[in-house]
């Protein structure tokens, strides 16, 4: 199966980084290479670090993208490495950097990696294939209390108790396997009107998934690394999917982008906290029409950017 990527937002994003033809670039997901590609055009002696940790996203977008092999190094590995690589490279600071966080649609439809209850296949859901953590062990081997909160926290699933309950009680009798056996289960949680809407596993698929690829944990400290790596007017662009996502880069932005933290009580700062970067994007920008008529899943995307000072 081609892997197949549609680059949400690629012309806002591209306009947001202000591109320099000699500057370095990071793509944080590197994915079907749709942004990667647009950065690469733009650059003549610039350099363009691309991460990923699906094998495949790799193996497909170091195709796409040969013609430019002399200006982009892709490396195999999580964005909250990115000081570390950087580093490693010998680069201080680059001059933007782009995060979409969203799963690729080859990641959605090809039933062998386990994401999508539209696709029957084994319970997997990793996108690094190498972590030893899958979704057949998550919901085959957590406990019931660690599924509730996970369903609960990650998912924001309401009828996470009951599902946790079901899923405990069903393996028992044999592991649940596939994508379908999990879907059939949450199905059995909810109440007659509801059971048909297609809606109703995409809750519990989320927060198996974010729960496999540590993806909050990993964008807490990501952001955080990726704001330090700017240069000064260098500027960071963070598409999101899901409300947890863009809570924890809001919150991140909103910290670093204000002078004193002190309580509002306090009538003197004391912290000594200062602004390391202005938000660019008040409110987050979010599809157009066009894009939303081309590509469904772009509905929840929500872009922020911001220049550090």
């Amino acid at each position: 199966m081609e892997f197949v990527h549609y680059s949400v937002m690629k012309k806002e994003a591209i306009e947001n980084l202000n591109i320099s033809p000699e500057g370095i670039y990071v793509d944080c997901t590197l994915g079907g290479g749709g942004h990667s590609l647009e950065i690469l055009k733009r650059l003549t002696t610039g350099r363009l670090i691309a991460f990923d940790k699906d094998s495949d996203a790799i193996t497909f977008s170091k195709e796409l993208l040969k013609k430019y092999s002399d200006k982009l190094i892709i490396v195999n590995s999580n964005f909250k490495d990115i000081s570390r690589v950087l580093n490693e490279l010998d680069i201080q600071y680059v001059d933007g950097i782009l995060a979409d966080l969203g799963v690729s649609s080859y990641q959605l439809d090809t039933a062998g990696r386990g994401f999508s209850y539209m696709h029957d296949g084994r319970l997997d859901m990793r996108m690094d294939k190498s972590n030893p953590l899958d979704a057949y062990k998550v919901v085959n081997e957590y406990s019931e209390e660690d599924l509730r909160k996970i369903l609960f926290e990650y998912g924001e699933e309401q009828h996470a108790k009951s599902i946790a309950k079901k899923i405990v009680s069903t393996r028992q009798k044999k592991p649940i396997e596939t994508t379908f056996e999990l879907k059939e289960i949450i199905k059995s949680c909810y109440p007659i009107k509801l059971k048909d809407k297609p809606g109703i596993n995409g809750k519990t698929f989320q927060a198996i998934r974010i729960e496999v690829n540590k993806e909050l944990d990993d964008l807490v400290s990501g952001i955080e690394d990726m704001i330090a790596s700017l240069k000064s007017k260098g500027r960071l662009v963070v598409i999101t999917f899901q409300p947890l996502e863009d809570k924890i880069v809001k919150k991140a932005f909103k910290i670093h982008s204000t002078d004193c933290l002190c309580p509002p009580k306090i009538p003197k700062c004391v912290c000594n906290h200062k602004a390391d970067i202005k938000l660019i994007t008040k409110k987050p920008i979010i599809p157009s029409q066009k894009e939303l008529d081309e590509n469904s899943r772009s509905a929840s995307a929500k872009m922020r950017v911001v220049e550090k000072l």
